[in-house]
């Protein structure tokens, strides 16, 4: 498996991807992706030979992000890399993808940050997310609802500076 950065031709299958797993992550238009690939720090595709497996979006403080999660961490944190989306397309389920695209992640994360963040959908429920996570070491930091209440997220960090492995 190879992590390394998105390229704007693959902007399309991310896209169908990410379309496939709403309502765990919210639909983004192609515009959206573009912008993502211009503004995220960290924007990087999971490749198993000829198969796109995975993307993991994310990014530091300050940044021009409306996000309402972000604002969330970057009014409570001054050190921190948030996970916006990731996704796992279902052929490469199982496989390591989610875990090598974290490895990576947190390596990226490492003399730039204090902490990895995400949020995890508990309204509507995303269990299997919230094992992955709490497997590597996130806990809840705060809970918020979004989408006009439609939705509540559990807030999670994980502090750097051990190995980001499941347990």
């Amino acid at each position: 498996m190879q992590i390394e950065d998105a390229l704007r031709e693959d902007l399309a299958i991310i896209g169908l991807l990410n379309e496939s797993e709403i309502p765990h992550v919210n639909s983004i238009d192609a515009d959206g992706f573009v912008w993502f690939l211009e503004k995220a720090d960290y924007f990087r595709v999971a490749r198993d030979g000829d198969l796109l497996a995975g993307f993991l979006i994310g990014f530091l403080p300050g940044r021009p992000y409306d996000s309402l999660n972000y604002k969330w961490f970057s009014e409570r944190y001054s050190s921190f890399l948030y996970v916006d989306r990731i996704v796992v397309s279902p052929e490469a389920r199982g496989r390591g993808v989610g875990q090598s695209l974290y490895t990576d992640f947190a390596r990226f994360a490492s003399g730039k940050a204090e902490r990895l963040t995400c949020e995890v959908n508990v309204r509507p429920s995303n269990e299997g997310s919230l094992r992955f996570h709490h497997a590597f070491g996130f806990v809840e930091v705060g809970r918020q609802e979004t989408e006009g209440g439609s939705k509540e997220v559990c807030l999670m960090a994980r502090e750097l500076g051990t190995d980001l492995a499941p347990e």
